[in-house]
């Protein structure tokens, strides 16, 4: 199976230069599944309906979202009818909408995309951990599902690591999220489960984490706001990861990362 995961969207810039993608990728790569993160789709903070559309409308198969999951108020209403929208499955019970879903891929085989948010560093959810024990057991490698895909969305490093040895074997894909920085570790666990600290961001990187410079710079300088972050809205560069994995067992055969843009090196699978 061919999976493409690409990470946050930030802003305008970085959905619409997704959106344009995705199409292509498809077609070029014979893809079978497309994720994306939208968490950061609307101006930044959070995602709507109406982009949610254009997404899946594009080619994106599911789409996650992290801490900002909640941002735009309407989200706590329309994820409810958005069986493709994903948010932290380690949100305390109650919690609108769904932390995974089973996705079908065009061929009829199907996958299970789980979202998860670390707790280092950020909003004490409950734990993810436990989280993926109880949804792998519900939907195992092999026997429920064909593939399994985990963007777990977190800070630092250290718990995305022990993560994905935590899955390994049990999971085709764990890929990090919410740093906006793509990162150079991208492997196959011991296990066959394909990893990456962080995606990056589809965004404008002359910025600061897809944010126009000035504001952060000014509150490292003077440590107040002057005004809200606004999403930078230079020409973006596509970031992600592409997968492929054995059709017997669902592990990782290959595995590289994805940059399509102007400002970082540029990146394309080669196997395909």
């Amino acid at each position: 199976m061919r999976i493409l995961f690409l990470g946050d969207l930030v802003g305008r810039s970085g959905r619409q230069a997704a959106i344009d993608a995705i199409p292509g990728m498809r077609r070029r790569w014979n893809l079978d599944l497309v994720v994306v993160n939208g968490e950061n789709a609307a101006g930044g903070f959070g995602i709507n309906e109406a982009i949610y559309e254009e997404l899946v409308g594009a080619g994106a198969d599911a789409v996650t979202l992290g801490n900002h999951a909640f941002d735009q108020r309407e989200t706590l209403v329309f994820i409810e009818r958005a069986d493709r929208l994903i948010r932290p499955a380690n949100f305390p019970p109650g919690t609108p909408g769904r932390g995974s879903a089973l996705i079908d891929t065009h061929d009829g085989r199907r996958v299970l995309v789980m979202n998860l948010m670390g707790r280092i560093y950020m909003d004490a959810l409950d734990d993810p951990f436990a989280r993926a024990e109880a949804e792998l057991s519900a939907a195992p490698l092999g026997q429920v599902c064909d593939a399994v895909l985990i963007d777990f969305h977190a800070e630092a490093t250290s718990e995305k690591q022990a993560f994905g040895h935590f899955v390994d074997g049990r999971a085709s894909v764990v890929v990090g999220t919410h740093t906006h920085v793509p990162t150079a570790d991208h492997q196959i666990l011991p296990g066959g489960t394909a990893y990456m600290s962080d995606a990056g961001m589809c965004g404008d990187y002359d910025s600061v984490l897809g944010m126009d410079k000035e504001e952060p710079v000014r509150r490292f300088l003077r440590k107040i706001s002057t005004q809200r972050f606004e999403a930078a809205m230079g020409e973006a560069t596509v970031c992600g990861l592409a997968v492929e994995t054995d059709d017997k067992t669902g592990l990782a055969v290959k595995v590289s990362p994805v940059r399509i843009g102007p400002r970082l090196e540029p990146v394309e699978p080669r196997f395909w």
